[in-house]
């Protein structure tokens, strides 16, 4: 049996009835760049998260980008994070002039560990930046109180983590900035690029809301002030409509055009119904995978802290590459992440870490194999993954 690592056209299928007709009344609204729709999809994200404010964007990278501009980062700053991720967390830190302060992890869950942090805090720090690896809530306890100890920022990457809790509340739910994004593989994914910041402080709302469309008008005026102490008189609102707003040629900081279009808005929205239920299938499935597998190979540990939303299934092997080609001989899709440590990577090269720095990433990069996990994977298939790792391993891997 062929079993693909992720199959996108099968939740399409299933939803095709309620997305088709609200993308042409999309494109027959001639409405296309923020309005209601847009909207109606921060409020009902406001309401799903229980947060305050929700800033939508064009996509996870530039909302990391926008999180650490309304932090305050300047070039030369420093931000902490870790190597084992996604290359756009680090990605973005770069793209603004600061530089990625890279801080190993627990082997544990693979996120950031928070008792190496301060270790790695300066005098040029302003931000620690945690990813909630593969679905599993870091320790944000102890990571912002690190923070509140040495006047730091804290923004939170969740771009695999919607949905998920960390201690009875929603990630994206708290006085920090958390970044998310949409790609259509996430557990809540667009038909395109789509990304979200969440926050439950007004400053931080105001700032990223003028970053994200050219610092202008109102709440480009409140955003100088908030940023640099200058105070300016802008006492109209920005007009809501897109096709001719007046004030946005009134602009008081250079930031950016990151804005999330209407199309998304809408499939986002009629996903977002089925997400606890998506989840909850990939639950299944891991919990399956565990029964399966876990004399086999090392399987991951239900977080202690929260719930994971199983965006990845993430099991360890000795014999990484070769579990890899046998599973494709076998029709079985799999996914080699990561295959390098962010501080290991050419693009970093002049930040002068060296192979041996960061010992538990580097060893989980040689290790980790993920599964296919999605909410439409059928039982059958399921178990023609755990056959066919247990075929390979001969009960040892």
């Amino acid at each position: 049996m062929n079993v693909p690592f992720l199959d996108l056209n099968r939740q399409y299928e299933q939803l095709k009835d309620e997305l088709e007709p609200k993308v042409v009344e999309v494109l027959r609204s001639g409405a296309y760049i923020g309005g209601k729709y847009v909207a109606a999809f921060e409020s009902e994200m406001q309401e799903y998260l229980g947060v305050r404010h929700v800033v939508s964007c064009a996509n996870g990278t530039d909302a990391l980008v926008l999180a650490l501009r309304a932090c305050g980062v300047n070039p030369g700053d420093e931000v902490i994070t870790t190597p084992f991720t996604f290359f756009a967390t680090a990605e973005a830190i770069a793209s603004i002039g600061a530089i990625p302060i890279f801080v190993d992890v627990r082997e544990s869950d693979m996120n950031i560990d928070p008792a190496k942090i301060e270790a790695s805090i300066t005098a040029k720090t302003k931000v620690i930046l945690p990813v909630h690896i593969f679905g599993w809530p870091c320790d944000m306890d102890e990571i912002n109180s690190i923070a509140n100890k040495h006047n730091l920022k804290v923004v939170e990457d969740a771009a695999q983590a919607i949905g998920c809790e960390y201690k009875g509340k929603k990630i994206g739910a708290t006085d920090n900035i958390v970044t998310f994004s949409f790609y259509p593989t996430k557990n809540l994914g667009a038909c395109g690029d789509a990304g979200m910041i969440t926050t439950d402080n007004e400053a931080f709302a105001v700032t990223l809301r003028a970053l994200r469309e050219h610092g202008m008008a109102k709440n480009g005026a409140k955003a100088r002030e908030i940023l640099y102490g200058v105070s300016d008189e802008f006492a109209t609102d920005a007009s809501t409509d897109a096709l001719y707003n007046p004030y946005k040629y009134y602009n008081y900081l250079v930031a950016y055009n990151s804005r999330l279009d209407a199309v998304q808005a809408v499939a986002l929205i009629i996903k977002l119904k089925y997400l606890d239920a998506y989840n909850e299938k990939r639950k299944n499935v891991a919990m399956k995978y565990g029964a399966g597998l876990n004399d086999v190979v090392m399987t991951p540990n239900p977080p202690k802290n929260g719930t994971s939303c199983y965006h990845q299934y993430a099991i360890r092997t000795q014999r990484k590459e070769e579990l890899g080609r046998y599973l494709d001989k076998h029709g079985i899709g799999s996914g080699a992440f990561y295959p390098v440590p962010l501080h290991l990577q050419k693009a970093f090269d002049a930040l002068g870490y060296s192979e041996g720095d960061l010992p538990v990433a580097e060893m989980l990069c040689t290790q980790t194999v993920c599964l296919p996990i999605f909410p439409e994977l059928t039982d059958d298939e399921v178990e023609a993954v755990i056959q066919a790792v247990k075929a390979f391993g001969g009960g040892n891997i």
